[in-house]
């Protein structure tokens, strides 16, 4: 038996009654009256149709928006950068379970200066390990957004950057270990270490290599990465150097993301910014601030924590000793004397300490930008 259409059952019944109502209803007295009752009963059934018309298409609108804000919703939530617990690794020579046994296990790692570490891989690789403070009070978009920036680093490549292997989120006090690729000649910081106790001999031409290299980096964090990064914690301990004495930065942006306990307290508040003390306003000119220290730690030789510096007549820090002998023409007296002898890179070496000088200005805007610090390093000499 053939299914009966409801619709057109309803219509057909609508019919008869409309049909019922019309021949019950009275002939009209005069000619004004029957115009009163087509009208009576035609007003009625459109005003049913505009009323559905109406409150389906209020409830068509609203079920399509409910779905929409659902859509979206899903969407924000499968976007949405996890929170992630134990390894997680960039590289395909890395495995995750090899790494977190070598990360946890304290006695695998062996100190390479600060807080890097080296630790050798199941696998025998040897990697670094920058092991961080502990983090502060972070709520969960701060904890996402620390793991988007690393999830960024580790996508940065260029020559004077190191590239984030991976990094271990510990499960139990939240600190996060860094993992990079291992350097055997450790950070500048170690380096000027060794220079000062006569262990290594860095000439001019090598110094002026790892200051455009520094340099380089910065370039490509404040003009090549998009957004801008900025380095937040440049000093000589996050410059590691490759067997060729090349130097790569590390943990860029790290020290805003996370609590580096220990950072400023061994000497990191001399490579700061005035501005960063006063206001805690960061920009890329107070990444070049940092640089002009590093800058002058290379000229000079000197630690900028060198209690030479406290003496009356030094300024009280690197940056004001170095401008006040420029000022009074005895800028050569702040060169490494275990540099000086040909009188070609002498005059380089001048040149770098008015660069270094103008680096170290007090206000931010008077400081070159890092782009065309390459092109004032570069010209001192042919690399």
């Amino acid at each position: 038996m053939a299914k009966r259409n409801p619709t057109k059952t309803l219509a057909f019944l609508f019919f008869l009654l409309s049909s019922q109502t019309l021949a019950e209803t009275p002939s009209p007295p005069s000619n004004a009256a029957p115009a009163q009752t087509h009208h009576h009963h035609h007003h009625h059934p459109l005003r049913r149709i505009l009323l559905g018309v109406l409150f389906g298409s209020v409830t068509g609108a609203s079920l399509a928006a409910l779905f929409a804000l659902a859509v979206r919703t899903f969407l924000l939530v499968m976007n949405r950068t996890p929170i992630l617990r134990g390894p997680v690794v960039f590289s395909p020579k890395i495995n995750p379970k090899t790494l977190e046994s070598a990360v946890v296990a304290s006695d695998r790692l062996e100190p390479l200066g600060g807080k890097y570490f080296k630790a050798v891989l199941d696998t025998g690789e040897p990697v670094a390990v920058k092991r961080l403070g502990p983090p502060g009070p972070q709520t969960r978009p701060d904890k996402r957004r620390a793991h988007r920036h690393l999830e960024m680093l580790a996508r940065a490549r260029h020559r004077n950057l190191m590239s984030l292997l991976a990094y271990h989120h510990a499960r139990d006090d939240g600190r996060f270990s860094l993992v990079y690729d291992y350097v055997p000649n450790g950070s500048l910081e170690e380096a000027m270490k060794r220079v000062r106790s006569g262990r290594l001999s860095l000439n001019w031409e090598a110094r002026l290599r790892i200051a455009v290299g520094i340099v380089k980096g910065l370039q490509y964090l404040h003009f090549g990465c998009h957004p801008r990064v900025l380095h937040y914690g440049l000093k000589p301990a996050n410059v590691l150097l490759d067997e060729e004495f090349e130097p790569m930065l590390a943990d860029c942006g790290v020290a805003r993301l996370v609590s580096d306990s220990g950072g400023a307290a061994v000497g990191g508040f001399a490579y700061v910014a005035p501005e960063c003390l006063q206001s805690c306003r960061y920009t890329d000119k107070s990444d070049v601030f940092s640089f002009g220290v590093i800058l002058g730690v290379l000229l000079t030789g000197r630690d900028p924590l060198d209690p030479t510096f406290a003496t009356e007549g030094s300024g009280g820090s690197l940056a004001r000793w170095l401008r006040h002998l420029q000022q009074t023409g005895e800028a050569r007296e702040a060169l490494d004397k275990g540099m000086l002898g040909e009188e070609v890179e002498e005059e380089e070496m001048m040149m770098a300490i008015r660069i270094a000088v103008i680096c170290l200005s007090d206000l931010p805007a008077d400081r070159p930008s890092s782009d065309e610090l390459v092109a004032m390093l570069t010209q001192l000499h042919s690399f």
